[in-house]
């Protein structure tokens, strides 16, 4: 087993998803057009062009929205993915309403925690450690002190959640301003996540994870690759490693949440869903059975804790009038 288990018609599939969204927003939605933030990675930036081969560019307004702690490409990738792409795009950025609502202070506050002599501006990111070593999970902050330095210590659980929930404001006041302008245009709202970040709860509930229509929710990251590909996304985008783009050092989606680099990922997920054995993954991908039963055990344990991050509004009994 290799990466040609995700193979697919790229053409194909990108006419078949254009179409679903075309009627979707016509027949379901009713509204007139397609909001979509664009970060300057491969996720965003094929949605964005999905949208144009849905509706035309003159109909879809991407939204840029840097903040403190973005990546320096964040802003000059997003803008080139929507000069490319020939959209209306708007730069809106998001420090100031972070700063008054306490994003940056109550994420300082935790980190000081384990550091007390932090100052607010040294880089620092969220990593998992732990269950890839056949330890439990857990997590650990690293900061890069001003003279070049990075240490790390382990978060107590409640100084991790408060470093979580507010940089989970970063998500959220983004997905507040796609509502505002979709509301304006009467347009919809474009939600980015892949099949990994979608299965495993990768998401902000009420964030990133709020849309009208999520058009790559069943594509693995391999395949939105090759959608990138054939899409004629720029080559810069294509190339650039995938980050969360939401600490102001740089951060993988393997160190901080998936348990492996995002190739070797797919094969894992995809493996689970076809009931492929531990045991043959291992081989295919180059892991020890006992690494690749962790990562089985990790795909289960994502399923069940952030099942919560799916639901919609529990109601205390249904309302017959409302079917959807």
């Amino acid at each position: 087993m290799d990466t040609s288990v995700l193979a697919l018609d790229e053409q194909a599939e990108i006419e078949r998803i254009a179409d679903a969204m075309r009627e979707m927003l016509t027949r379901q939605l009713r509204r007139r057009g397609l909001v979509v933030g664009i970060s300057g990675g491969i996720d965003s930036a094929v949605c964005a062009a999905l949208c144009v081969r849905a509706v035309g560019p003159e109909k879809v307004l991407g939204l840029l929205m840097p903040e403190n702690d973005s990546s320096p490409n964040t802003t000059p990738r997003g803008r080139l993915v929507a000069e490319h792409l020939g959209i209306e795009f708007l730069t809106e950025d998001i420090s100031a309403t972070l700063k008054a609502i306490g994003c940056y202070s109550r994420r300082d506050d935790a980190i000081r925690v384990v550091f007390p002599d932090y100052d607010g501006h040294w880089p620092n990111k969220l990593v998992i450690r732990g269950g890839a070593d056949g330890r439990i999970n857990h997590f650990a902050i690293v900061v890069q002190r001003p003279d070049g330095r990075q240490e790390e210590s382990r978060l107590p659980l409640q100084a991790y959640l408060q470093i979580v929930a507010a940089t989970n404001f970063k998500q959220r006041i983004r997905k507040t301003l796609e509502y505002f302008h979709a509301d304006r245009l009467n347009y919809a709202v474009i939600g980015t996540p892949n099949r990994l970040e979608y299965d495993q709860g990768f998401f902000v509930k009420n964030g990133d994870g709020a849309a009208d229509i999520k058009p790559i929710a069943h594509l693995y990251k391999t395949q939105v690759y090759a959608l990138a590909e054939a899409l004629g996304i720029p080559e810069d985008v294509r190339q650039a490693a995938p980050t969360t783009d939401t600490y102001s050092l740089a951060q993988g989606q393997d160190e901080f949440y998936f348990a492996l680099p995002y190739a070797k990922m797919d094969l894992a997920l995809w493996s689970v869903n076809h009931g492929i054995p531990a045991v043959d993954l291992a081989k295919n991908i180059d892991l020890t059975v006992d690494q690749a039963e962790f990562v089985y055990r990790d795909i289960a344990a994502k399923r069940r804790t952030t099942a919560y991050q799916h639901l919609k509004s529990l109601l205390i009994e249904p309302v017959e009038q409302i079917t959807s």
